[in-house]
This record gives structure tokens, C-alpha cells and sequence, in this order.
């Protein structure tokens, strides 16, 4: 092998290397690679629009897991969600998991509120208390719609 050659060679073995560490360190941040260290937790909601893999599950604002799969309960026709705990992180049985905005034009999260319980959820466990997400369109139909009750009709 000629030396301009064996330098190609090395160049061409670093840009994979660095190439496969970001991809490794996009993983690691976005929550799509190996959840090392975490526990799942399941919930059914009446709607998750605006959920799927990947989204956040946070709680007091602090990104805590992330949503792993969703899917549609061909009994009691309710979206599913599945999500994990990063270890450590120990849920109140009583707690309340509920869809949450950002804001007006930003994306939804799962958000977990804690409740006051001594006993905790283990791994694979369904939280029972849930609030799902309230469309955009129809709180803004409410809105404008108003309440009849209270103008007096």
C-alpha cells in the first residue's frame, strides 16, 4: 500500500467513527436508543393526539422517560400508552398521568402528576387516573361558541 493510500484509509476510519458517535449520541438525547436503567408503565387514555414514541413524560417539568410505543385497545376501544421511568424515579400508585401542551403551537408531552401514596407503581404496572388531550379545535370551538347557560338562554 502506498502512503496516500494508508492516510485515505485513516481519514476514511475516523469519519466513521465520528459519524457512528454522533449517531450514538443523537440516540442517547432524543431517548431512542437502549433505555438503560429504566422501568415501564402503561396508561389508557380516551385520546393521545399528539403522542407517540418518543415523546416526553415529565414530571414537575423534568423529562423523567419517554413514551416507548402507543396503540389502540381493541376492547375498550382506548389509546394505549406505553412509557418509562428512568430507575429511581419511584411513582405513587395514586398518581395522575395526563396529556399536556407546551403551549398554543407546541407539541404535547405526558405529564405525570404525583400523588401523595406510600405504595408505588412496579415496573409494568397501568396507572388507572388519566386525562387525555383536549383537541385544539374544540377548545377553541368552546371558546368562541361560548356557554348558553350563561347568558341566560
Amino acid at each position: 500500500m502506498s502512503e496516500g493510500s494508508k492516510a485515505e484509509v485513516a481519514v476514511g476510519a475516523a469519519v466513521l467513527a465520528i459519524a457512528a458517535g454522533f449517531l450514538i449520541y443523537a440516540a442517547q438525547v432524543t431517548g431512542l436508543g437502549p433505555s438503560g436503567g429504566a422501568y415501564e408503565l402503561r396508561a389508557q387514555f380516551r385520546s393521545i393526539e399528539g403522542v407517540r414514541a418518543g415523546t416526553d413524560v415529565r414530571i414537575a417539568g423534568v423529562k423523567v422517560g419517554t413514551v416507548t410505543s402507543t396503540s389502540l385497545d381493541p376492547q375498550s376501544f382506548m389509546a394505549e400508552a406505553r412509557f418509562t421511568v428512568r430507575e429511581g424515579v419511584e411513582i405513587p400508585e395514586d398518581s395522575i398521568v395526563m396529556i399536556s401542551s407546551e403551549g398554543l403551537l407546541g407539541g404535547n408531552f405526558v405529564e405525570i402528576s404525583p400523588g401523595g401514596s406510600l405504595e408505588v407503581l412496579p415496573p409494568g404496572a397501568e396507572v388507572e387516573d388519566t386525562q387525555g388531550s383536549v383537541g385544539l379545535i374544540s377548545l377553541l370551538m368552546k371558546f368562541v361558541g361560548g356557554d348558553k347557560k350563561e347568558d341566560g338562554q
